[in-house]
């Protein structure tokens, strides 16, 4: 099965430096809690990257503006979709599901029960 994750940032430097600065200042209030469960201000978390590395599942991980590029449709971000057999991209874990979850933990047993 193919996953696809979607931050609700768009991609580029300076957006990544906004990021950056805005997760380091007001923690709270960034937009992106899929962002915030799997990155730290640094880098990847630890945990989530030995869950990507070992999952059997293809993954693809997009800002906002790289999916509605590829795909040409919008939807709420962050957002997890699935491909099916149709290769139609079918909502695995919405934005409410993604930003009520409090650990990366959490997101990864969810992702585990799929």
């Amino acid at each position: 099965m193919k996953i696809i994750f979607v931050y609700n940032a768009d991609s580029g430097f300076v957006s990544s430096l906004l990021d950056i600065g805005h997760k380091v200042i007001s923690p709270d209030t960034y937009s992106c809690n899929l962002c915030k469960m799997t990155y730290g201000v640094i880098g990847e978390r630890e945990e989530w990257k030995k869950y990507r590395e070992s999952s059997k599942n293809e993954m693809e991980f997009l800002h906002k503006d790289e999916f509605e590029n590829k795909y040409k449709e919008k939807r709420e971000y962050p957002i997890i979709l699935k491909m099916n057999d149709s290769n139609e991209l079918d909502e695995l874990i919405s934005k409410e599901e993604l930003n009520g979850m409090k650990s990366v933990s959490e997101l990864i047993h969810k992702l585990k029960e799929t």
